[in-house]
């Protein structure tokens, strides 16, 4: 079998990864507008708004349900996938990022001189309810785009 013209073809994967790239850009275009400031780091960064992780999982079930239908299998196995990263995305990896905020703060109170400063902790990993409802509407939209309403 030909497993790369298959996947070349694979319009629900391609349709994923472009409401995921396109999330992604639109958090280098808030962040220009908001803060004035350019930064293409963004691109390959988690958190922030909208939500890539929503919008990509969204996208997905989106794509399943409209070409297999809501009623199948495969888009309640997409479905319940989306639940749990959007959960995650959401409180697990959100609470992360505050115990991260955290730690940071208590290592520069105890001002330890052996603590590398690149040390630090990453305290963006996940996301306000807002910003991942706002991914996966991005999903839902851009799977409709392509699939049909």
């Amino acid at each position: 079998m030909n497993y790369i013209a298959q996947i070349s073809r694979n319009s629900v994967l391609w349709v994923s990864i472009l409401s995921w790239f396109t999330a992604q850009v639109l958090k280098i275009v808030i962040t220009l507008f908001e803060e004035h400031r350019l930064d293409l780091k963004l691109f390959f960064a988690s958190g922030g708004m909208p939500s890539s992780h929503s919008s990509f999982v969204t996208a997905l079930a989106v794509s399943i349900g409209q070409l297999y239908g809501y009623d199948s299998p495969f888009f309640a196995i997409a479905a319940v996938f989306s639940f749990i990263v959007m959960y995650d995305a959401a409180h697990v990896r959100l609470q992360a990022g505050k115990q991260a905020v955290m730690i940071n703060q208590i290592i520069e109170i105890l001002g330890n001189p052996n603590l590398n400063p690149e040390q630090r902790l990453k305290e963006i990993l996940g996301h306000t309810p807002v910003q991942v409802a706002a991914g996966a509407i991005l999903g839902v939209v851009i799977a409709l785009i392509f699939f049909g309403v």
